[in-house]
């Protein structure tokens, strides 16, 4: 099925970019839709050239597309449990030339059966990365199950995810999650659980003197690294618009992170 023949079979959407222009990113006018924690956490994925990346729960493909554009070469999958926006993200990436990043069908902890993906005593990833769903089930329902699923997980499943996507790291490859502060404990402890070290707190400030509401945390597997907490950045101006090293990211495409 054709890129076009394809989009006709699904949900309306909008068509905009990312990155100043530099990304096309289409997504549905109803239920979740991405804001700035994915091009946030993709600045902080320390891939290069010829490497492998995976993103759980991608999504129509922010993070990985914003990744792809910012390290040409790169090597990704993105896991995504729901088709339409499977299809979606499948769309986005053909639309961009991404030809070394493709977009399956999972939900995790489950993984697919992929030659990315690591089989017995094998571990071909890089450097994985996800943003997931910040509310827990006891939480009230979104009426759309599109944005329902994005937004709502069992507190267990932070831990779920971390191991599963730690499970396909190579020795020293990195771990990158963005995740609401109300997290931060939890996701640093699952690291911990899943043998990564080198713990890297990021704080996303709002505005100066605004507590943080978005935290990027990186690990490193099997690192002895002590963890570090880094000044983080301040995304916004009193009048609401980007702070010059917040523009650097969102809209030059410029890394927060070696």
């Amino acid at each position: 099925m054709t890129a076009v023949s394809r989009m006709d079979t699904l949900p309306p959407m909008t068509l905009g970019t990312l990155l100043d222009g530099r990304v096309r990113y289409r997504q549905f006018c109803d239920g979740y839709r991405t804001g700035l924690e994915p091009v946030l956490m993709a600045a902080c994925v320390p891939a290069r050239a010829g490497q492998y990346v995976l993103e759980g729960g991608c999504g129509a493909g922010a993070g990985l597309l914003c990744l792809a554009a910012r390290v040409p070469g790169v090597r990704g999958i993105g896991l995504e449990c729901d088709s339409h926006t499977v299809a979606l993200g499948q769309v986005n990436v053909g639309d961009n030339g991404f030809d070394t990043i493709r977009i399956l069908q999972a939900t995790l902890p489950a993984m697919p059966d992929d030659p990315y993906l690591s089989g017995p005593g094998v571990r071909r990833i890089d450097h994985a990365f996800a943003n997931p769903p910040w509310h827990d089930h006891a939480s009230t329902p979104s009426p759309l199950s599109r944005r329902d699923r994005a937004r709502r997980l069992p507190r267990a499943g932070l831990a779920h995810w971390v191991g599963s996507l730690s499970a396909q790291l190579r020795h020293h490859g990195t771990l990158t999650l963005a995740v609401p502060a109300t997290l931060l404990d939890h996701a640093i402890s699952s690291m911990g659980d899943s043998h990564l070290g080198d713990i890297t707190v990021f704080p996303c400030w709002p505005r100066q003197g605004v507590a943080a509401k978005i935290v990027l945390i990186r690990g490193r597997m099997g690192s002895r690294t002590p963890a570090r907490l880094l000044p983080g950045i301040v995304l916004h101006h009193a009048d609401g618009t980007f702070t010059q090293a917040a523009h650097a990211v969102l809209r030059e495409g410029q890394p927060l992170l070696d």
